[in-house]
């Protein structure tokens, strides 16, 4: 049985006030004598744990450092990152009908996703470890971040990509940043599968979100949003809806909000309900929320135009799923179409965000029209990559240039048309 409760004193295997603890069987084990993805008993996931755990008062600074106290380390590698808008989008609170509705927009970290909290402590522990190769399987923006933050940090960086499943914007970021690319004939759990063999074979440091350090940096999204939705509205937000791949941010944000209830700084009533969001195509967790299940059934075959949630078997699920129930949440899959649309309503609010990220926007609309969210919710949904992340799916979602003659008369005759 997953087994999340935080309460308990360091044991032997502790470093500095912190350990990697199994979820399933509560086996404590050393954070940085070795690499540790999972259990070396029951292979069961692990979390970071820590002696102590912050209040709102011991944080300070800006970014995801600025969270030091509620992290493994004081400092990491960093390009900065974090300190994310959170956008008022007006038009689209009329349209969907809530008390309110903020967009925290994590397509502003430094290569353009949420994925570089997770690499600022992931290679910060690369470097304690020693490891001498970085690697990950992507769906594109972790490809990003690893080689961004592996070429800041010095350290060979290797990432496995889908076949033609990638945004092209995400392989050039990974390849200017100087990792070495290989696509593989297979969907990304299968890169996964490779990936985690490579790491278990001792040839390179694995930073996909099955690493319990990379969560601790997208832990710090849960911190931002609810210091910030605080300082605007003094009070917190009811619902946090976000797109769900591997499911990596709904732990995270649970983990969060775990922490802060263990320390006293929120209150267990005032934690929000975590809400995930599946494209039609690829949603194992609506599956196992709708089910009762307390894991996914891995899907061998996934498709949507979400290219970053085109994921099948969300190694985080264990994790997640307690996050989504104990919380008072829900699940939701939608269409490639409705989540088109929301990326379209956003951008014309300013926001420009991939398909993946308009997910969550698509999700409330659906679940405000099921009255699953109620007209007096304050709702904060989470966008996870900046527009520019997919191109070609931006173009193909907005208007088609106009061509025109090389005259202004003609111009202005062609616009009064």
């Amino acid at each position: 049985m997953t087994e999340l409760s935080l309460g308990s004193s360091a044991p032997e295997a502790a470093a500095d006030g912190v350990w990697l603890a199994c979820i399933e069987c509560g086996r404590t084990n050393a954070p940085f004598d070795e690499p540790t993805y999972r259990c070396p008993d029951c292979d069961g996931l692990l979390e970071a744990r820590y002696e102590s755990y912050p209040t709102f008062d011991d944080f300070s600074g800006r970014g995801v450092w600025r969270y030091d106290a509620a992290l493994p380390f004081e400092s990491g590698v960093s390009l900065p990152e974090g300190d994310t808008p959170l956008h008022e989008v007006p038009r689209l609170e009329a349209d969907v009908g809530v008390r309110s509705l903020r967009v925290k927009h994590e397509g502003m970290n430094p290569t353009g996703s949420f994925k570089d909290r997770g690499m600022t402590v992931g290679v910060r522990v690369a470097k304690e470890l020693g490891v001498d190769r970085l690697a990950c399987a992507s769906t594109g923006n972790t490809s990003a971040a690893l080689a961004a933050y592996g070429g800041r940090a010095g350290v060979e960086t290797l990432v496995l990509l889908p076949a033609g499943k990638v945004a092209a914007g995400k392989v050039a970021q990974a390849a200017l940043h100087g990792a070495r690319i290989l696509e593989v004939d297979g969907n990304f759990d299968a890169c996964l599968d490779i990936v985690a063999e490579l790491a278990d074979m001792g040839e390179a440091y694995l930073l996909n979100s099955i690493n319990p350090f990379r969560l601790e940096g997208q832990k710090t999204i849960g911190f931002e949003i609810l210091e910030a939705f605080r300082d605007d509205y003094g009070r917190y937000p009811d619902r946090i809806v976000l797109p769900v791949g591997n499911a990596g941010n709904t732990a995270a944000l649970y983990k969060a909000f775990r922490e802060l209830v263990e320390s006293g700084a929120l209150d267990a009533e005032d934690v929000p309900m975590l809400t995930g969001v599946q494209a039609e195509g690829a949603a194992p967790m609506v599956e196992a929320i709708e089910e009762g299940s307390d894991d996914t059934n891995r899907w061998e075959e996934v498709e949507t135009r979400a290219t970053a949630i085109r994921i099948g078997n969300p190694v985080n699920a264990r994790k997640a799923l307690p996050g989504i129930r104990e919380t008072g949440g829900t699940a939701v899959a939608v269409t490639d179409e409705a989540i088109v649309d929301a990326q379209r309503a956003l951008a014309e609010e300013g926001v420009g965000v991939e398909p993946a990220s308009a997910a969550s926007i698509a999700g409330l609309r659906k679940l405000r029209e099921s009255g699953v969210v109620a007209d007096d919710e304050d709702v904060v949904c989470l966008t996870t990559g900046h527009l520019l992340k997919d191109p070609d799916a931006a173009a193909a979602a907005g208007r088609d240039p106009e061509p025109v003659p090389n005259d202004t008369e003609a111009i202005l005759g062609h616009l009064a048309e």
